[in-house]
């Protein structure tokens, strides 16, 4: 199968994403995305138990080190960043240091944090591992750790040099992350592509079964939507927010849960249609789409409703220390139907809530 090839193209910075099988094989293209003498490769005990002594070979002669994370989302802490920086003054990383993340979306986040902050900005590469990750959060700069009182809340923007993404590795994804990453493939269709929506409901066994040209399409255009927003957007301050379709309620829900309970996507799935039923609610929708947003994420093996035991109440304290909300108003992506995504002002707390209500 061939590779895809897409371009990130920001004003004073341009990155490609590579996406197709066999690239972490490719020792050339990895040594070449570190110029520099020091490399520190990042990565979690479940990844790296499959591939980190591969992507290991290809720095030969570089001054290397490794630095191996227990998995899960409640490893993405200050702690933890403060443990990357202290393996950079280990290594001696200087200011050519190149930082690589071999992982998921946490290892992702916390080492292109790492790498906004250490020497204040060195170049890092992302290779990630799982859907999620190649769909969304190894593309557009956004680094961050989490709080016990909120999802990202300290973090850069800080773009990669290159994103690697080697589709052979989501053979080893367990299937509960594989469906996670669907959700945010689906997210993509559900905020401003109703063909890719269409798409991916025709297509849920056959993604479901890790069909690679299946996962290569599904990928190739999950990136390409967001390369092109990341562009015309690059720090979040417009078009760029509608890429949260579904997170603010999301990331609630997984603060409220400790970061041990449901896995991003299957938040963000269950976020996705609070935030389609919020919309018809408000009269901005038809309730037809909210149905047929829940059938699909079913048909995907994805929550659809929230977990027990959660307070209304503390979700909406949690959204309300969202990043995209100002002078203490709610700014909520709702949509208009599938593919219609938009954002809402200052949407009212009480009507929030009802959504939230069991």
């Amino acid at each position: 199968m061939a590779m895809r090839r897409i371009e990130v193209e920001l004003g004073h910075h341009r990155y490609p994403i590579h996406i197709g099988p066999g690239l972490l094989d490719d020792a050339a293209m990895l040594s070449a995305l570190a110029p520099g003498r020091h490399v520190l490769i990042v990565s979690d005990a479940h990844v790296a138990a499959h591939y980190l002594a591969r992507v290991e070979r290809a720095f030969v002669g570089k001054h290397l080190a490794s630095h191996v994370l227990p998995p899960g989302e409640q490893e993405k802490t200050l702690a933890r960043f403060g443990g990357l920086m202290s393996a950079l003054a280990a290594l001696g990383a200087s200011r050519d240091a190149t930082l690589v993340a071999l992982g998921g979306g946490v290892v992702g986040d916390l080492t292109g944090f790492a790498a906004a902050c250490w020497m204040r900005g060195v170049r890092f590469v992302q290779l990630p591992t799982s859907l999620l990750a190649m769909v969304d959060s190894s593309v557009g700069g956004k680094t961050a750790v989490d709080l016990p009182e909120g999802k990202n809340l300290v973090g850069a923007f800080h773009q990669p040099a290159a994103v690697l993404a080697d589709t052979t590795t989501l053979a080893s994804l367990p299937d509960r992350e594989l469906r996670a990453g669907l959700a945010e493939v689906l997210k993509y269709g559900a905020l401003g592509d109703a063909a890719l929506f269409d798409w991916v409901q025709t297509n849920t066994a056959i993604l479901l079964s890790r069909d690679d040209a299946a996962l290569v399409h599904a990928i190739a255009q999950c990136c390409l939507h967001k390369a092109a927003i990341v562009s015309r957007d690059e720090r979040e301050s417009g078009e760029r927010m509608l890429l949260n379709f579904g997170h603010t309620f999301g990331h609630a829900i997984e603060a409220e849960q400790g970061f041990g309970g449901l896995v991003h996507g299957e938040a963000v799935a269950i976020g996705m249609l609070l935030a389609a039923r919020l919309s018809t609610l408000l009269g901005h929708a038809p309730a037809a789409d909210a149905a047929r947003l829940a059938s699909v994420l079913g048909a995907l093996g994805l929550p659809v409703a929230l977990p027990a035991g959660l307070d209304p109440d503390a979700l909406l304290r949690r959204m309300q220390l969202d990043k995209k909300n100002r002078s203490g108003q709610l700014r909520l992506i709702l949509w208009r139907g599938i593919g219609q995504a938009f954002v809402a002002e200052s949407v009212d707390a009480a009507t929030v809530r009802r959504v939230l209500a069991p």
